[in-house]
């Protein structure tokens, strides 16, 4: 981690997500039967999870709106979900008002174009290895690792790492 992240990741006290392409790999599976599956990895799992445990706030914030993520959530144990949405940003407004945050306070990871008005306002911006050249462009960390394949609990070990130091 760069010593000069330090400063705002200590500030952090949620950390919201997008879905397809930061939890997910971006794939869009189908089943013969038309049923749609996204897969997830039990690492980012494990690492919300910790986070959450010491104390930060967890939220997923997605323009889908499925069962999956409703279950994966529920999993998880994360209450804060915002599915369906089209303004990302005022769902994220929503969020810092129940829990009393401000933009600082908070961290986002997004991959794609309609995560950028988020990432442009937050006091942490991550974007996976995979992410768009937009996305790389304003984030404050790119992970080493790729959406769906272990870069949320990349960012999750770098918060807790940051909290104790």
């Amino acid at each position: 981690m760069k010593k000069s992240l330090l400063p705002r990741l200590k500030k952090i006290k949620m950390l919201a997500t997008d879905v397809d392409g930061v939890l997910t790999d971006s794939g869009m599976y189908y089943s013969e039967h038309g049923d749609e599956m996204k897969k997830f990895n039990t690492r980012d799992g494990m690492g919300l999870v910790l986070l959450r445990n010491a104390g930060y706030k967890i939220a997923i914030v997605t323009s889908e709106d499925t069962k999956i993520v409703e279950r994966r959530a529920a999993k998880l144990k994360i209450t804060d979900l915002a599915q369906g949405v089209r303004d990302k940003v005022s769902a994220v407004e929503m969020l810092m008002k129940r829990h009393s945050l401000t933009w600082d306070e908070v961290a986002f990871i997004g991959d794609d174009v309609n995560d950028l008005e988020v990432m442009k306002r937050v006091g942490f911006a991550a974007t996976p290895a995979d992410g768009t050249d937009q996305n790389k462009k304003i984030a404050h960390f790119v992970a080493k690792k790729n959406g769906g394949g272990g870069c949320v609990r990349e960012i999750c070990d770098m918060l807790l790492s940051a909290g104790k130091t």
